[in-house]
């Protein structure tokens, strides 16, 4: 039984052993690292162009490399050696093995972790007389600048801030998971002899002096190439870091401070100064909300006197960070591309821990000239992609719209501001039902008209002509032309009337009120008409429509002509501006 035992853990040592020498033999030459993954991508471009096996792998710590391979050792040497001889690679490339790298990110969507070497693409050094290379081997660990006992000494004398700042650093670099606490056990212990042994310094398990300021180094090295430097706004009345290689002041637009790009980084930062209490933060809130700098995607969080604002899509990420202190709201904005995000968190915390509260604010006489309907203090208001006008058909808020404004939309707003789902589109007509998110209260709906329209006799329609620009709907007059379409169509209504895009999908109504039709988009006919010739759908198709949606249609009998301020009462009342967003 003895010998048994023993054969079966040779057994297993041996199945051990060769598998790690296997892998040990499968390695890479590492010719690049950088701290971002926009610059790691576009260097491993640049390598792909010229060299076959280019490879990128994140490292951990904010760092992402570029290596060849897959290789054996010897094919890796020999790659090296030509490489370096032809300068197509740095001179301090190096041999590595894979365990150090994490998911791969070129090329794009790869794995070759872990499926076998490659053969060497280069046989010889052409033209170059063969260097002979020392044996590839670990560098001898780095001599400690203090003794055991002197790096403990200044160790303790760390405040407990640089302490915790240590651990951040740790976590950063990827060797320590535990909280950041400023308690020094063995988790970070640990993490500090994996870092030691990672950068060929003695495994002590405590950091010397020379040694916390590499990793301080390692640490901001992602920031470089930013320029943050203390600036003093005494008109805004704060102060903090910026990185004033990336932005520059343009201007002052109350209550905002703009700090715009300078370079190739598309980035934004806004300093908010005001005077101020509970109510003007909230209603500071809710306008930043609609600013184009701040995507709706994001999380949103606010208490009695502070709020944080993040808003997200696929081209940029927008923070904002406010406070109410002494009947003064001061914070910053910063707008940075998207696939930057650790370097952005870093700014932003750095920005954020440099804040710091003067004592004037922007006064609200801060305005330069340019002056627009859809500017908020110089910074353009989120737009819609669309906007068409709708009408509501029964008392919970349901609305008839056109198809044309609700196509390929990330969502559909009513009056811009309540969220719509699209319950019915029947495409062939071209209208759809739209249902809202939340109880409304029309101040009139749509009764279709039971009489038969009389041809010349006059017809007006509600729209919102300028796509939301003026706040209300528009009234436009004109005359029916014929109950049929060019091609005979007996669903659809010509009408000679002067309409803008943004009327399309508003009703059309006789002289009495009742709703005859849906005005079309001008484009219904795919031909050069006229000017002032339009085409509406006729009332008994939209009945159709609204049958298959599971609605009654009121009726009126409206063969009696009403006030024209009546007619024009209950016309608005029933129009609905319909929106379609990208987000």
């Amino acid at each position: 039984m003895f010998f048994r035992t023993v054969a079966v853990a040779w057994a297993i040592t041996l199945t051990w052993c060769c598998a790690a020498l296997a892998q040990e033999d499968v390695v890479w030459v590492q010719i690049e690292a950088q701290p971002n993954l926009t610059d790691a991508t576009e260097r491993a471009r640049i390598y792909a162009a010229d060299l076959p096996d280019v490879n990128g792998f994140a490292l951990g710590g904010g760092w992402y490399g570029i290596s060849l391979g897959p290789y054996t050792r010897d094919d890796a040497e020999q790659v090296l050696r030509v490489y370096r001889a032809e300068r197509v690679i740095p001179p301090d490339s190096y041999i590595a093995l894979g365990s150090t790298f994490r998911q791969q990110f070129w090329p794009v969507g790869a794995n070759v972790l872990d499926r076998g070497v490659v053969n060497a693409p280069v046989a010889s050094v052409p033209d170059a007389t063969p260097v002979a290379e020392p044996a590839v081997s670990a560098p001898a660990p780095t001599p400690p600048d203090e003794t055991r006992a002197e790096a403990q000494r200044n160790e303790r004398l760390l405040p407990p801030s640089e302490r915790e700042k240590l651990q951040v650093m740790l976590k950063w670099a990827g060797v320590y998971p535990g909280i950041i606490d400023g308690a020094f056990g063995r988790g970070t212990r640990a993490s500090m002899s994996t870092w030691q042994a990672q950068k060929g310094f003695e495994v002590t398990g405590i950091l010397t002096t020379a040694q916390r300021a590499v990793l301080l180094q390692d640490y901001n090295a992602m920031l470089n190439g930013l320029g943050l430097t203390t600036v003093r706004d005494d008109t805004a009345g704060i102060e903090m870091m910026f990185p004033l290689d990336i932005v520059a002041f343009e201007k002052y637009e109350y209550p905002f401070a703009h700090y715009t790009a300078k370079g190739d980084v598309d980035a934004t930062v806004l300093l908010i100064s005001q005077e101020g209490d509970q109510s003007t933060l909230f209603g500071l809130y809710d306008i930043m909300q609609t600013l184009d700098i701040v995507p709706l995607d994001g999380a949103r969080d606010r208490s009695d006197s502070t709020f944080v604002l993040v808003g997200e899509d696929a081209t940029r990420i927008s923070e904002t960070r406010v406070t109410l202190e002494d009947g003064q709201i001061k914070g910053f904005t910063l707008v940075w591309p998207a696939g930057d995000e650790e370097r952005r968190s870093r700014l932003i915390s750095e920005m954020d821990k440099s804040f710091e509260r003067l004592a004037s604010v922007i006064p609200p006489s801060a305005t330069s000239e340019q002056q627009a309907i859809d500017l908020v203090s110089g910074l353009e208001i989120r737009k819609p992609r669309m906007s068409r006008s709708g009408f509501f058909v029964d008392q919970r808020g349901t609305v008839l719209t056109t198809s044309e404004v609700i196509g390929s939309c990330g969502r559909v707003t009513l009056d811009s501001e309540t969220e719509a789902e699209v319950t019915l589109v029947d495409a062939a007509r071209g209208v759809a039902v739209l249902k809202p998110s939340a109880k409304l209260a029309p101040l009139a709906i749509a009764r279709f008209s039971d009489a038969t329209p009389r041809l010349q006799s006059e017809v007006a329609t509600s729209g919102y002509s300028f796509e939301g620009v003026l706040g209300a709907p528009s009234m436009t007059f004109g005359t029916l032309s014929d109950v049929r379409g060019l091609g005979g169509e007996t669903d659809m209504l010509r009408i000679d009337m002067g309409t803008l895009p943004g009327d399309a999908g508003g009703p059309v109504l006789d002289a009495g009120g009742g709703v005859l039709g849906m005005l079309l988009p001008d484009t219904q006919s795919g031909r050069a008409l006229p000017k002032g010739v339009q085409f509406a759908l006729d009332r008994t198709a939209l009945q159709a429509v609204l049958e298959q949606a599971g609605l009654a249609a009121a009726g009126t009998d409206s063969g009696t002509p009403i006030d024209p301020i009546d007619l024009t009462g209950e016309a608005t009342g029933m129009t609905v501006l319909v929106s379609c967003w990208d987000q």
